[in-house]
């Protein structure tokens, strides 16, 4: 294991971090709870989280500083001034997305973007402190506050893609979900009356199922958010809202109506035959509406 590895590791068992970081959790929460905010911070439209597009901004414009910094000469100052510039601004909102996925870890996970966060802000300050600098024709502290925040940057940048890659913090917890291609018996219909929901199991995928107006709909159980049980959430006007952080879908679709989810929910066709509801994965290339079955909204008894 290597040095920056054991490093992560340390940070995830700290618990005495947890003294700043379970308050600081709350007051994020807080912040970012109404649904036009969460959406926005969380990438609710794009598809995927936003955070990790917008920190490109700042590595790359301090990044390119730097170079020009140790190589550019003269004639590169302004150029490097106006990328110290570029990347503090940038800064801010990829601050503020960070601060909304972070709200929703626990643990280790938790503990190590507390540490993230702080290593950003310390790298942020030096960068302002850099272009300070600068401003007042100290070319040489300028610079040595820069590499210096560089530094701080990327370390705080590895501890990013640990939480990332190693700890699959934010990504799509159903990416590898497919469920049955073909009609596959998950429940008995009398099991489900108007109204009320039932998990069941199809091909090794859990399945949400839910009668309403006289129709079946099925979701994938686990949210894609953060994994989530759908099954144990509020269903409400068409909608399931997952019990963990809050993100709700729709049954018609998948679609996302709240995040801090930003990818949309599987769904499944359903029908019911023979006195069993059965399930299989939409199929693209077919009509939406077959036989007395909706690809979408599921069917009433066939």
């Amino acid at each position: 294991m290597s040095v920056p590895q054991k490093a992560a590791l340390r940070l995830e068992k700290a618990e005495a971090l947890d003294k700043v970081a379970k308050p600081s959790s709350s007051m994020v929460k807080r912040v970012v709870r109404p649904k036009v905010v969460r959406n926005l911070l969380s990438g609710t439209n794009l598809g995927h989280p936003l955070h990790p597009m917008l920190t490109d901004v700042p590595i790359g414009a301090w990044t390119m500083a730097g170079l020009l910094d140790a190589v550019g000469g003269r004639e590169a100052e302004p150029a490097a001034d106006l990328l110290v510039t570029a990347g503090i601004a940038a800064a801010v909102p990829t601050a503020l997305t960070g601060a909304n996925d972070w709200s929703d870890t626990l643990g280790g996970e938790r503990r190590v973007g507390l540490v993230h966060a702080a290593a950003n802000s310390a790298a942020l300050m030096l960068y302002a402190a850099s272009l300070a600098a600068r401003r007042r024709g100290d070319r040489g502290k300028g610079k040595a506050l820069g590499f210096a925040g560089l530094g701080v940057m990327a370390a705080s940048a590895y501890l990013g893609g640990h939480l990332s890659f190693s700890r699959g913090v934010n990504v799509n917890r159903t990416a590898w979900l497919e469920g049955p291609e073909e009609w596959t018996p998950v429940l008995a219909d009398a099991e489900l009356p108007e109204g009320a929901h039932r998990t069941a199991a199809a091909d090794g995928v859990r399945v949400l199922l839910h009668r309403m107006d006289g129709k079946v709909y099925a979701l994938a159980n686990t949210c894609s958010h953060m994994g989530g049980p759908l099954g144990e959430g509020t269903i409400e006007d068409g909608c399931v809202t997952c019990p963990w952080h809050g993100s709700t879908f729709r049954f018609g679709d998948g679609g996302i109506e709240r995040g801090p989810a930003s990818s949309p929910q599987p769904f499944y066709e359903t029908r019911v035959q023979s006195g069993r509801i059965e399930i299989r994965a939409p199929r693209p290339d077919e009509p939406g509406e077959r036989a007395g079955q909706h690809a979408h909204r599921g069917v009433v008894r066939a």
